[in-house]
């Protein structure tokens, strides 16, 4: 039997929840919400992106083999496929957008100092970016090619923290030299 927190609960402690409750107020988040909120709505996408699933059907399955744990994970009383779709759908991607850059900050701040570290002064940066193929027929407004379609992934890496800073993501067809310009100095 276990005796303490679950490896998963211990992980998301980490996650500094006032802040994120900050960011769902601004953002009115958790209007008209009753029990699904947006707290819970991050945990089950962080619980998907560290199990690694591939799509909501198999998160779903995944959280209902656990389903007498919900509460000691932290992610609420109901969790169903179709308060988490409408929660995908309807809540806004800003909210999420701004924690991770919160937490992104977090983690520069608290980078691991190592031996091969540059001796430069400042930042060093690397800009690169990754193309994401999609079916057109599903993802008709991500039309790449006349029978492609895609979106691009744009990442600034901080070469000395090792921590992306900046994330875009866009039509495939934007060029790298067009994401420089939409970069917060």
């Amino acid at each position: 039997m276990n005796q303490g927190k679950y490896i998963f609960a211990q992980l998301t402690d980490f996650l500094p929840r006032r802040v994120f409750d900050r960011i769902v107020q601004q953002h009115n988040g958790n209007k008209y919400v009753r029990s699904f909120t947006c707290w819970n709505q991050m945990l089950c996408m962080v619980f998907g992106q560290l199990t690694a699933r591939d799509s909501m059907r198999d998160l779903m399955l995944s959280l209902e083999a656990h389903r007498s744990k919900y509460y000691h994970l932290g992610l609420g009383r109901s969790v169903s496929r179709r308060n988490l779709g409408k929660a995908n759908e309807k809540r806004s991607c800003k909210i999420f957008e701004e924690f991770a850059y919160v937490l992104i900050e977090q983690a520069r701040k608290n980078h691991y100092h190592n031996d091969f570290e540059l001796e430069v002064q400042g930042h060093v940066y690397a800009l690169d970016s990754t193309t994401i193929d999609l079916c057109l027929s599903v993802f008709w407004w991500a039309e790449f090619r006349k029978s492609k379609a895609g979106i691009k992934l744009h990442t600034l890496y901080d070469v000395k923290t090792c921590v992306p800073s900046f994330l875009h993501i866009s039509n495939a067809s934007l060029h790298d030299v067009r994401v420089l310009d939409m970069i917060p100095l």
